[in-house]
C-alpha cells in the first residue's frame, strides 16, 4: 500500500516536543504537505494491577488532556505555518506502538528529545530511542535546543555518504528535502586509513599521497551522486571529502545546517540498540535536527 505523503510529529506538550512541532510545521510548509499532530494516553497503572474497569470520566478526562495538548501543539504549528493542513490522532497505548504502527503508512516521523543525561546512549528518551531503531520511515529527531534560527533556517542540508545501500536511500532523501526547501546539499565523505598513513616517510610524502586518495574519493562520490544530481538540476551540491571520524566530521560540517541525513545498518538484536554506533552518536551530538533512514525506510 502506498504511504500518505504527510509529516507526522509526536506531542507530549514538553518544550522538546514544541521544538519538534515547529521543525515539523516548517518542513510541511517547504514540501506542501500535511502535519498530523499526534499523541496517546495510558491508563494509570494500578487499574491495570487491580482488574478495575476504569470508569468513563477517567477516559474523558483523558482524552481532555491529550486534546489540549493537540491543540497546545496546533497553536504552535500555526504560528510557522499559518497555511498548512493540520489533523491529529489521539491513541489509548503507548507512544511507541502508536508511532511504529503510524510509520508504517507516513512519509517522516518527528520526534523532540530533551537532550540530557550524562551516560553514552542514555541521552535519548527510550521512545525516540525505540522509534528510531524500529520504524518503517525516515525518523528526524530535534533536540530541545535544535531551534530554527535567523543564521540556520536557510542553511544546508547535510548528508553522510559511504557507498552503502542505505547510505544511497539516504542520499535521497537529502536531495529531496534540499530540493523542497531550496537548501544547498553538502555530501560527507570521511576517509580513514591509518596504516597507510603511518607507512609513509615523511610529512610531504603523507601529503602527496592524501592529494592522490581525495582525488580518487571525490571521483568515486561523484559517481555516487550524479543519479540524484541529474534528477534534481536545482540542487547546489558541494562535496567534501575529510581524514576524520565520521561524528566528528559530520557534526562540524553541520553547523548552522538546516538538517543531518544519515543511514542507519541498524546492526544488534536488542530493543532499542538497532542503530548504528555513528547515528546513535549523531543522536546526542549532533548540533541540527537529525534525520536517521533505515534500510526499511521506504
Amino acid at each position: 500500500m502506498a504511504k500518505e505523503d504527510i509529516v507526522v510529529v509526536a506531542v507530549d506538550g514538553s518544550a522538546a516536543s514544541k521544538n519538534a512541532v515547529r521543525w515539523a510545521a516548517n518542513t510541511a510548509m517547504k514540501r506542501g504537505i500535511p502535519l498530523r499532530l499526534a499523541t496517546s494516553y495510558t491508563m494509570p497503572q494500578y487499574l491495570y494491577a487491580e482488574g478495575m474497569v476504569p470508569p468513563e470520566e477517567l477516559f474523558a478526562d483523558l482524552q481532555a488532556e491529550a486534546m489540549e495538548k493537540i491543540e497546545e501543539a496546533r497553536d504552535v504549528a500555526h504560528e510557522v505555518a499559518p497555511d498548512i493542513l493540520i489533523g491529529h490522532t489521539i491513541a489509548e497505548g503507548s507512544p511507541i506502538d502508536m508511532l511504529l504502527e503510524m510509520s508504517n503508512d507516513v512519509t517522516m516521523l518527528v520526534l523532540g528529545s530533551r537532550g540530557l543525561g550524562g551516560l553514552s546512549g542514555m541521552v535519548l528518551g527510550s521512545v525516540s530511542a525505540a522509534v528510531v531503531s524500529h520504524a518503517n520511515c525516515p525518523v528526524v529527531v530535534v533536540r530541545e535546543n535544535s531551534n530554527v534560527t535567523e543564521v540556520n533556517k536557510y542553511g544546508p542540508v547535510v548528508v553522510g555518504v559511504d557507498g552503502s545501500d542505505v547510505s544511497q536511500k539516504a542520499t535521497e532523501y537529502a536531495f529531496a528535502e534540499a530540493d523542497a526547501r531550496g537548501a544547498e546539499l553538502i555530501a560527507v565523505h570521511t576517509w580513514m586509513d591509518m596504516q597507510a598513513q603511518s607507512s609513509i616517510a615523511g610529512l610531504a610524502a603523507a601529503q602527496s599521497q592524501w592529494e592522490d586518495i581525495e582525488r580518487q574519493q571525490v571521483k568515486v562520490l561523484t559517481e555516487r551522486l550524479q543519479p540524484m544530481i541529474d534528477k534534481y538540476p536545482d540542487v547546489q551540491v558541494a562535496k567534501v571529502i575529510t581524514r576524520d571520524r565520521p561524528v566528528r566530521a559530520l557534526a562540524e560540517q553541520s553547523e548552522g545546517a538546516q538538517l543531518l541525513v544519515v543511514g542507519s545498518h541498524g546492526r544488534g538484536g536488542f530493543k532499542g540498540m538497532l542503530i548504528g554506533s555513528t547515528s546513535r552518536a549523531l543522536l546526542q551530538s549532533a548540533p541540527c535536527p537529525l534525520m536517521v533512514v533505515r534500510p526499511n525506510s521506504d
